[in-house]
C-alpha cells in the first residue's frame, strides 16, 4: 500500500506534495530523489504535478541561466517572458534576480499553473510575476506584443518526453510537440533577443542554420556534479562569457 501525497485543501488533486517515497509513483521516483536539487525549498510545500517532475529546471542551473540572461539582456530590456513556465523552476529563478521590472510567465496547463503560483510565494516571488494561462504563441501575439522591444524571452519547451535521453544527436526539427521552426518563427516576431533551453545532445548545425545575417550565437551547457544536464543557446543577447 502507498501512503498518501499531502494535499493543500486549496490546491487541485493533482498538484502534489510528496514526502516519502512510498506516495510517489515508480516512473517518478528517481526525480525524487533530487527534490532538493529541484527546489531548495521543497520541504515548504512545493507543488507539482507528476508530469511537471521530468521538466523542472534544478534550480542552481536556473539561477545560473538567469544570472547569464541578466548579464547579456541590453539595458533596454525590461521584461522577461517565459514561454513554458511550468511549475515555476525558472520564472522564479528570473524574479529573484532583481534584473526584471517584469516577469510574464505563461503555461497552458491549469493545474500546473496553479502549482507555479504557490511555488512562487513560498519563495517570496509572486509580486514580481504575471501569469497567463493559454497557448505561449497566442498570448504573445495578442496580448504582450506592445512589449517587444523591452522583451527578453526565454522558452524551455517539451523536449517528448524522457526518451530524448538516449538520442546520441537530438533532431530538433523533429522535436516535439514543437520543432525549432516552429518555435523560433513566432518568437521572433516579438524580439530577436530569444533563449532557448533545450536538451545538452541537441544538433548544433540545426542550430547554425537558423542563425540570420552573421550573427554571432552563443551556446553554453549547464551542469551539475560534472554532467551537463542541458543546453541554453543565446540567441541576440550579448555574452562576454
Amino acid at each position: 500500500m502507498h501512503a498518501t501525497a499531502v494535499q493543500r485543501k486549496d490546491a487541485p488533486a493533482a498538484c502534489k506534495h510528496y514526502t516519502s517515497l512510498q506516495q510517489v509513483p515508480y516512473d517518478i521516483q528517481k526525480y525524487y530523489h533530487q527534490r532538493y536539487d529541484l527546489f531548495s525549498k521543497y520541504d515548504d510545500g512545493i507543488l507539482m504535478t507528476d508530469t511537471a517532475w521530468y521538466g523542472v529546471t534544478p534550480e542552481p542551473v536556473a539561477n545560473q541561466v538567469a544570472q547569464h540572461i541578466s548579464a547579456g539582456a541590453p539595458a533596454s530590456k525590461a521584461v522577461l517572458i517565459d514561454c513554458f513556465a511550468g511549475v515555476g523552476g525558472n520564472t522564479i529563478a528570473f524574479a529573484r534576480s532583481g534584473r526584471w521590472k517584469r516577469v510574464y510567465a505563461i503555461e497552458k496547463d491549469e493545474n500546473v499553473i496553479r502549482c507555479g503560483k504557490h511555488n512562487a510565494k513560498l519563495y517570496s516571488v509572486e509580486h514580481k510575476i504575471s501569469w497567463f494561462h493559454g497557448d505561449c504563441f497566442d498570448i504573445i501575439k495578442n496580448e504582450l506584443s506592445p512589449l517587444g522591444q523591452y522583451s527578453v524571452i526565454f522558452a524551455s519547451p517539451p523536449w517528448g518526453g524522457p526518451g530524448y535521453r538516449t538520442d546520441a544527436v537530438f533532431n530538433l526539427t523533429t522535436m516535439q510537440p514543437y520543432s525549432l521552426q516552429q518555435l523560433l518563427g513566432p518568437l521572433r516576431q516579438l524580439t530577436e533577443d530569444i533563449v532557448l533551453f533545450l536538451p545538452r545532445t541537441s544538433d548544433l548545425r540545426q542550430l547554425a542554420k537558423e542563425i540570420e545575417d552573421s550573427k554571432r550565437v552563443k551556446a553554453i551547457h549547464y551542469c551539475m556534479e560534472g554532467a551537463s544536464k542541458a543546453m541554453c543557446v543565446f540567441f541576440g543577447l550579448s555574452l562576454s562569457l
